[in-house]
């Protein structure tokens, strides 16, 4: 599975990551970035192969979902971050609004995705809105990328078309994504549609 992270510094010692350092606390007490970087994305690759999750696409539903993928790495899987975070000069949502975002984000897939999806474009154009709003908020301290995937496939799958996520390439995929931070959703819409399983 591909990471799609790499958060701007912070002013001062973010609490996530050992003293006089960036790199992450963790449940090995890894403290060379490299090493994390690699145990984290071999174990996150391992838990995507395995069946995720269950649930009714609610917030607690994505929660487990991160959970599951970084529960070896990170004893704060799940939970949503305390501290602000951004990338490339943008923020993200702020901590304290964080829960409140997700509520009104999830409200439109509380039911059964079937019933809001009808056509490839449908799901395509659906999940695109939902996947940019969701990178907005960026809940987690890491793993935001990889979580974001995970629960794409289990929508596609949930709306009878599903996504191909191997096909996902860096090089396009990340772009794509920060365009729709910027409310550029065109390039997004053309990668999930790439994704798609033809018959799905």
């Amino acid at each position: 599975m591909i990471a799609f992270e790499g958060y701007d510094a912070f002013e001062g010692q973010d609490p996530y990551c050992y003293d006089g350092t960036t790199v992450l606390r963790n449940r090995l007490g890894i403290q060379d970035a490299e090493t994390l970087e690699a145990f984290e994305l071999e174990m996150s690759t391992l838990r995507a192969a395995e069946p995720l999750p269950d649930g009714g696409f609610e917030v607690d539903h994505y929660l487990r979902v991160h959970h599951h993928l970084f529960q070896d790495v990170y004893d704060w899987a799940g939970k949503p971050r305390t501290i602000q975070t951004a990338k490339g000069g943008n923020l993200f949502c702020l901590p304290a609004y964080i829960e409140t975002e997700l509520k009104k984000l999830f409200e439109i897939l509380e039911n059964d995705p079937g019933s809001w999806v009808k056509t490839p474009q449908q799901v395509v154009e659906v999940v695109a809105d939902f996947l940019a709003e969701l990178n907005a908020i960026h809940p987690f301290r890491e793993g935001n990328g990889r979580s974001q995937l995970a629960f794409v496939h289990l929508l596609g799958e949930a709306a009878s078309h599903p996504f191909d996520l191997s096909r996902v390439k860096r090089d396009t995929f990340l772009p794509a994504m920060i365009a729709s931070f910027h409310g550029e959703l065109g390039p997004l819409k053309e990668e999930l549609e790439s994704l798609l399983i033809a018959g799905g």
